[in-house]
This record gives C-alpha cells, structure tokens and sequence, in this order.
C-alpha cells in the first residue's frame, strides 16, 4: 500500500492529472531524430572527431578510474575497522578508543564526497581550474575514489583475519602485515571492483561532456543543440560500441580470474580462497600489459595541467569561494522543500519504470531461459545444450534485449533528458523518464545475471513433476529471484537520487535545475543552502533503502 499511495502521489506531483504534458509540436523533431538514425554521419570530419572525442572519453575515465583507485586504496584500509582494531593490538591498547574514534572521522570525511554527483564536482572545479582536461579527471576520481574507498574497506573487513592476526601476535606493524596478508587474499575482490569501477567511470566520462569537459558528451550536447541529429547518431553508436566492448572485456576478465560478478559486487557478496593461476591465462596478461599501456597512454593524451593544484592562482579563487559561501541562505527553505519533493517524486517515478522493465527483461536477456537447453525454451529436454531448430527466437529475442539494454545504459541521463524534452514539458516527468531509462539498462542487466546464476535444479524437477511453465515462473522462478531483484532496486534507488541533479541541469525540474541557476549566477551562499539540503534528502534516501533492504533479507 505504502508503495501505491508513493507512485501515485509521484504521478500527481508531476502533473500527470492536471496539467497539460505534451507538446505536440516537438513530434516532427523526434520524427526527424528517428529517421536520422538511418543514415548517420559517415563524413571523414566527423569520424575523424567521433575517434578523437571517443579517446578523450575514454582517456578521462582511464585517469579518473586511476586516481579513484589510489585514493580507494588508501581511503580503503584507513576506513576499515581491521585496520584500526590492528593498530589498537599493536599498541596494546585493548579496544583503542582514540582508534574508534579515528575510524568514525575518517569514514564521516569520506561520506561527503561521496555523496555529491560527479557532475557537481565538475561545475564546481570549473569555477576554480578553468575548463582544463583535470577538471574531469578530478570530478571523476573524487566522488568515485570515496566510493572505493568505502567498498574497499568493507572488502578488507569481511576478509579472514587469521593471517594478519598471526603476524600482529609475532610483532610484526599493522602496515608490513596488511601488505603480507590481507591484501593478497582481498586482491582478486579488490580487483575486480576496479574493473567494475571502470565501466561507470567511462558513463561518467561522457556525462561530464555536458559542462564543457569535452569527449562524445559534449559533442551529442552541441549536435543535438544545432539539430543535427545524423550527427548525434554517429556519436551515439560509438558512445555505444565503447561502453559495449568495455562491459565485455571487464566480465570476460572477471570471468577468466573467477572474480565475483557485477550482481555480487552490488551487494558486496565476496569470493574467497580462489587462486587461478595467472600466468598461463594469455587473455588476463594481455590484459594488464594492455591497462598499463592504456593508463600510459590516456595520460599522455589529456595533456591535464596538474602543476594548477598548487598554483597560487588556485589556492586565491578557491579561498575566495569559500569566502562566498558563508553563511548559507536561508531565505529559500519554503522552496527548496517543494523541489526537494519533486526530486524525491523524481526518482520513485524513475525507480519504479526502471524496476519494472529490468524485471521483464531480464529473463529475456538470461541465457537459461530462451535459448536452447534453457528453462523455457519451446520443446526443452531436461539437459542443457538440447533443443530443436525452432530455437532462433529464442537468440534473437536475448540479443535484442540485450542490445536494448547496452543501449539504454550507454546513453547518459541528461542526452535521455534532452530527447524527451522534445515533446515533454519542462518538469519531474521528462527527468524521471530519462532516469528510468538509464537505470533500465543497468537493472535489466544485473538482474539478467541474477537469472543465469539460480540453482536450476529445484525448477527442473517442478517440471519433469508435470508443472507447467506459468506454475513454475510463479512457485519457484519468482521466489528465488525477487529479494535479489527488489535489492538491487532499493541500491539503484541510492543512486538514482544523487543522479537527478544532473537532470536538472538540463531543465527537467527539481533541485538540479536550481542549482544549475545559482551555479551560473555565482550565488554561492543559496548554492550551498541546495547542496545541504540536497545531502540531506540523498542520506534519508540511504536510510529508508538500506532498512528495507534489510528487511527484505
């Protein structure tokens, strides 16, 4: 009931049943971007940019992903409790509380940037470093390095201590027995959080291209903007074709390392014990001799002005902001409360699209239930690999699903935004859709995984007891699979709330589209009022998901 009365107060709050919605006027332009999709542009200029802008996306998030890592590593192990109980016992002092004390404050200084979208670091470094090639690289390597670290130090603490335990007893320093122990045997979780950490970073790249960052971004922003849509489809399919090849090759790493899948990562369900053997494994050291000509090579190419982190020129404007930002305006409370409810309607609408869809399109995109051998392919024998020749459908449905997932998770929010605001008013409705469509992908596809990873053995004896498929879907498919599917919902939900910011920024309503006003009009003091308040609503959001997620356990 609780969840009925919030989907239809968020429908009323965007206007669903009482205003006009629609424009009509914008279906020629969307007619228009359709048909270009047939014939994009294939001049020598544009690919010859479209290459260009695809390295500089993938070159941001290459040095991002980097620095989010360093500072994930380090952030990591001083925010874990391991480590502090390990330095209380190498001091001997019992519970340490000076070192719980340590571990609250450093976990309470990461939580901020954390919180606060990477495309608001972006603005907000723009105004102090200018538009250089390491505003995006910070923007990505902040936000993201506190995300590591906090993934990171939960990976450390729910790895066996016995090891560590030992050495600390020999009297060996909390830093020599973490590098000898718990980090080896955290590695393969480690890293393959790192790859997983990767593939977002490249969606972050190219949503960065809205503020002026550069890279496909930026150019589908100013061809949709001059209305040449053949042009945005060209940029489109390799905006595509990039977040396709690197979802690929991170799974087929995780895959060949036996590493714990993306679903496993989102619930922080770990993998022990598992040594597989490296060297002999041509694709993994291809792989890692490819990321260090890769990290190599990005550097190189962004060209990012890091002597202006220490520069005197730096150290006087952001001083200056700070200056300006004191004391916060409260002048605007009455309205930041109304936009703080469309934003929380914004993304109950967003959520519930988005879970829907993943939760239809998953079982098409799963391997074991359309192709031959799978749960419900037409004519299934009880073994895999079985099947007759009226199986194509069932390939043909799992690839287009799966395309159509690529598709909607490769497209960042705000692009989703501007196209729907061809025929949608300004308001929550055009900014949800976008963010429905982008967590759409991104759901379909890690509850696909939740699919192709469930015990068969239960489903195929309902079956060879006379069950026909609908009874086996409803009793046994549903059960299994629903808790996972409603957590990754709620852990979506966390994300989705810190993402309508940027939704905003294209005027799709809400607190972002605020904060985009006082961003261009220098007012700081209202800037930072949005910013706390903005927190606020993101940390109960956190709250409420994490006590149902609880629940649903």
């Amino acid at each position: 009931m609780l969840l009925v009365a919030s989907l239809v107060w968020s429908l009323h709050a965007a206007g669903l049943f009482d205003r006009e919605l629609l424009n009509v006027g914008g279906w020629t332009l969307v007619g228009r971007f359709l048909v270009a999709a047939i014939h994009p542009d294939l001049s020598r200029e544009i690919l010859q940019l479209t290459f260009d802008s695809t390295l500089k996306t993938l070159a941001f998030a290459v040095c991002g992903t980097f620095f989010s890592l360093l500072i994930g590593l380090v952030g990591g192990v001083l925010s874990s409790q391991v480590w502090w109980q390990s330095v209380a016992r190498f001091r001997n002092q019992g519970s340490g509380v000076m070192s719980q004390a340590s571990w609250l404050g450093i976990r309470a200084v990461l939580a901020l940037p954390r919180a606060i979208h990477e495309l608001i670091w972006g603005l907000f470094l723009i105004n102090i470093l200018g538009l250089d090639p390491l505003v995006a690289v910070l923007a990505i390597a902040i936000p993201f390095g506190a995300i590591t670290a906090k993934v990171f130090s939960e990976i450390l603490d729910e790895t066996p201590r016995q090891p560590l335990m030992a050495l600390l007893n020999s009297g060996v320093s909390p830093l020599n027995a973490f590098t000898y122990t718990l980090i080896p045997q955290a590695f393969l979780n480690l890293l393959s959080y790192s790859f997983y950490r990767f593939e977002c970073s490249i969606r972050s790249a190219a949503v960065l291209g809205i503020i002026g960052a550069g890279g496909l971004g930026y150019q589908i922003l100013l061809s949709l903007q001059s209305l040449r849509y053949e042009q945005v489809w060209t940029f489109l399919i390799a905006l595509i074709a990039l977040n396709g090849l690197t979802d690929f090759w991170s799974a087929l790493l995780r895959h060949r390392l036996g590493a714990p899948s993306r679903l496993d990562l989102n619930v922080l369900k770990f993998k022990r014990g598992k040594k597989p053997d490296y060297q002999r494994d041509l694709i993994v050291r291809g792989s890692f001799l490819a990321m260090v000509v890769l990290i190599i090579f990005s550097f190189w190419y962004v060209q990012a002005d890091f002597s202006k982190l220490w520069a005197p020129r730096t150290a006087e404007l952001l001083a200056g902001v700070v200056r300006d930002v004191f004391p916060p305006d409260g002048s605007q409370l009455s309205q930041l409360f109304a936009l703080s409810l469309q934003t929380l309607a914004m993304s109950i609408l967003a959520m519930a699209g988005a879970g829907f869809g993943g939760i239809v399109c998953s079982f098409l995109a799963a391997h074991n239930f359309l192709l031959p051998g799978g749960i419900f392919a037409p004519g299934n024998s009880s073994s895999r690999g079985l099947g007759g020749q009226n199986h194509g459908w069932g390939t043909v449905v799992l690839i287009f699903t799966r395309f159509l997932l690529l598709v909607a998770r490769a497209v960042p929010e705000p692009i989703w935004a501007l196209l729907f605001l061809f025929v949608l008013f300004p308001g929550i409705l055009p900014g949800a859709i976008a963010l429905g469509l982008h967590n759409f992908g991104i759901l379909g596809r890690l509850m696909a995984e939740v699919t192709e990873n469930l015990d068969e053995r239960p489903l195929r004896s309902l079956k060879a007891l006379g069950a026909t498929p609908a009874q086996v879907f409803l009793y046994a498919v549903l059960p299994l699979t629903l808790p996972r599917f409603i957590a990754y919902i709620l852990y979506r939900w966390e994300v989705c709330i810190r993402a309508t910011v940027i939704v905003g920024l294209v005027g799709a309503g809400g607190l972002g589209r605020l904060l985009t006003e006082q961003l261009s009009s220098f007012d700081y003091k209202g800037l930072l009022t949005t910013l706390i308040v903005f927190l606020g609503l993101t940390f109960a959001v956190d709250l409420i998901s994490a006590a149902v997620r609880r629940a649903v356990r």
